[in-house]
């Protein structure tokens, strides 16, 4: 119960940190802003929660621990769920905060009218590749052989590369729970993308996996 009360909670702070961050300050603290904000919630979160839950915060996350064979199917599946309340949640109280959805909840997206109007391709290729990098990471700076102590750090701050890179294309998900909360509750376009913010997670985080699940990926 622990490790799901910890999961719930940390994605709820990620994603009221990450999309607060677009929603209230955008406008002031820019695109790299925003960015920083969803990497230090992570880091944040791992060393407040990973002694507990290991700070996944993200089903692609645990999916790609289940494939390395890291956790099992019953474990990723409660993580699951506790994952997309606590975005749901956060979301929920963003829009009180906000006073409603009418401005938008830091939804993902693509095409005209989103970020730079870039193409379906564009955002999908951009989402596989970037979760399988970010997954990479994870299992690495989190497995045997890795510097005790610095994993909050890498993934936080290639979280934030990763931003930097790509708010412009997506708004950037590689979170499937990250995307469902404001979705949910700003409906429209946002709701009706939502599946690829499934699908391209989940095969990045197989991509990103399968080295560790064979070894081609271990430390020496």
């Amino acid at each position: 119960m622990s490790k799901i009360v910890a999961e719930l909670i940390g994605t709820f702070t990620l994603v009221l940190f990450g999309c607060g961050a677009a929603v209230l300050g955008g406008d002031h603290v820019g695109q790299l802003g925003i960015a920083l904000a969803f990497g230090f919630a992570i880091v944040a979160m791992a060393y407040g929660i990973g002694p507990i839950s290991g700070c996944h915060v993200n089903p692609a996350v645990s999916l790609a621990v289940f494939v390395a064979g890291r956790m099992s199917a019953k474990d990723m599946a409660l993580y699951w769920i506790a994952q997309f309340v606590g975005a749901l949640a956060a979301a929920a109280v963003l829009a009180c905060i906000a006073g409603g959805t009418q401005h938008g909840l830091g939804q993902n997206g693509w095409g005209p009218g989103y970020g730079g109007g870039y193409p379906l391709q564009a955002a999908l290729v951009f989402e596989v590749v970037m979760t399988a990098l970010f997954v990479i990471v994870i299992l690495g700076s989190t497995g045997p052989g890795a510097a005790p102590g610095f994993a909050g750090l890498a993934i936080g701050i290639t979280l934030a590369v990763i931003h930097i890179v790509g708010i412009q294309v997506t708004g950037v998900s590689v979170n499937p729970a990250r995307s469902f909360g404001p979705a949910v509750l700003v409906q429209g376009q946002a709701l009706a993308q939502l599946w690829l913010f499934f699908v391209a997670p989940a095969v990045g985080a197989v991509l990103g996996a399968l080295p560790f699940r064979f070894k081609v990926l271990q430390a020496a």
